[in-house]
């Protein structure tokens, strides 16, 4: 098992903070981009995978933990990078897939689906049972939330004992964010970060009901609690981290020795406030949709590309064909974009949110995506159009460091949003 993850801890307490950002996508460009960022780098790589992505049934992407295992491993083979350098983790692991049935049974689920993923060689489990399920309050009270963990807790460690020898005990994050995962669908201006109160009370909790349930010699493996650092977006608007806000939480860290914080929907932030987060503490910095953002304003700039240099009836109408398909299947957006029909329509392509990237596996998409490569292999973009559609692209081709081929222009697009979350992660003394 990696120790960097462990070691994130004690760098903050020898005054050298540092951090890690956790990649959560399943889409094959993306990780060829993480993985080619964390060659360039010389430093390993945290990939997530969230429990609706992937879990035992398959979830929406159709793997279950060992094929995303796979795919990303044959990823890394290809590029070079050593099997060593990359950390595996599950995101919101608990019963959010089946919340709307029974606790009882959402959470028999969730413990065979926490058991797949570390029989599958996930090092780093998040657990989180704070969803309520049918018949649960709204929200569910500590208690609960922290009994739920244990259970999976307890789950994941036999899974751990029952694996071949060489499987060494995952480690875990406990707590969760508000509001939900990806990105929040109401207005916003400002958020409140978790108080100290609340985050102390989180861990106490915990701390208490995994020592009741058998787990104590689990508890040191608890490396990260998730807060709210007053970070999140919503389809059109950024909160910014503002570091006076959450001073009152950062000095918990103090006190807490072997902590750190996760901080989730950190898309879209200012270079300077993911150094800042580090600073501070909230030393793992998850990143998805602004990953998947940044690859779809590739493509369709290359889109537009093909449509200056390819007949009409040989184009993709890559653009087109995923409004099709969004139309066709409305259950990954309907709900979370409202408005009316033009309001929709933009925020299908354009929203922070970026719900479009539920739609890559599609058949007819990836048909699109195909023939817009082939089109753009079978002929040079001009330099002047690449300026045009891609500036920063165009740069880096015009210095040498950077093949116009299309799939390398998609990853530099994708490895621009990785590489400031890379520089803030790097140590530096305080």
């Amino acid at each position: 098992m990696s120790k960097a993850l462990q070691q994130l801890a004690v760098s903050r307490q020898m005054k050298n903070p540092k951090g890690i950002y956790s990649v959560c996508s399943a889409h094959p460009w993306v990780l060829e981009a993480a993985i080619e960022q964390a060659i360039e780098d010389g430093s390993e790589i945290l990939i997530e995978a969230t429990s609706n992505q992937v879990n035992h049934h398959g979830g929406y992407t159709g793997m279950q933990p060992e094929d995303f295992r796979k795919l990303v491993l044959d990823i890394a083979k290809r590029k070079g990078l050593d099997e060593d350098r990359i950390i595996l983790g599950g995101d919101h692991l608990g019963p959010n897939p089946w919340q709307k049935q029974p606790a009882e049974t959402a959470m028999a689920e969730a413990e065979k689906m926490v058991q797949a993923y570390v029989r599958a060689g996930f090092e780093k489990i998040h657990l989180d049972a704070s969803m309520s399920c049918a018949g649960d309050p709204h929200p569910l009270p500590g208690e609960t939330v922290a009994k739920r963990a244990a259970i999976l807790c307890a789950a994941a460690e036999k899974a751990a004992d029952q694996k071949a020898t060489g499987l060494r005990k995952p480690v875990y994050v406990i707590g969760t964010e508000v509001p939900v995962p990806g990105g929040a669908t109401e207005s916003l201006k400002e958020l409140t970060p978790t108080t100290r109160a609340d985050a102390a009370e989180t861990l106490e909790i915990h701390r208490r009901i995994f020592e009741e349930a058998g787990l104590a010699a689990a508890w040191p493996r608890v490396i990260a609690l998730v807060v709210q650092p007053g970070v999140e977006f919503n389809h059109d608007s950024v909160v910014d981290y503002a570091p006076a806000r959450a001073t009152q939480l950062t000095a918990l860290l103090d006190d807490t020795k072997g902590l750190v914080f996760e901080a989730h929907s950190t898309d879209y932030q200012r270079p300077e406030a993911y150094r800042a987060l580090v600073r501070d503490g909230f030393a793992i910095l998850k990143v998805g949709p602004a990953l998947t953002f940044a690859m779809r304003e590739a493509l369709e700039a290359l889109s537009l590309i093909e449509s200056e240099l390819t007949p009409p009836e040989k184009q993709s109408r890559l653009m087109e064909v995923m409004e099709q398909v969004m139309l066709k299947d409305r259950s990954n957006w309907e709900h979370h974009y409202s408005g009316d029909e033009k309001a929709q329509r933009l925020l299908r392509r354009y929203s922070y949110s970026d719900r479009v990237r539920y739609y890559w596996n599609d058949p007819q998409a990836k048909q699109a995506v195909n023939t817009l490569i082939q089109n753009l292999r079978q002929t040079k973009i001009p330099e002047t159009m690449l300026g045009t559609f891609l500036s920063d692209e165009y740069r880096a081709v015009r210095e040498g460091a950077l093949q116009p081929d299309a799939e390398s222009l998609v990853k530099y697009r994708i490895r621009q949003v990785l590489r400031v979350y890379a520089d803030a992660c790097k140590a530096r003394t305080l």
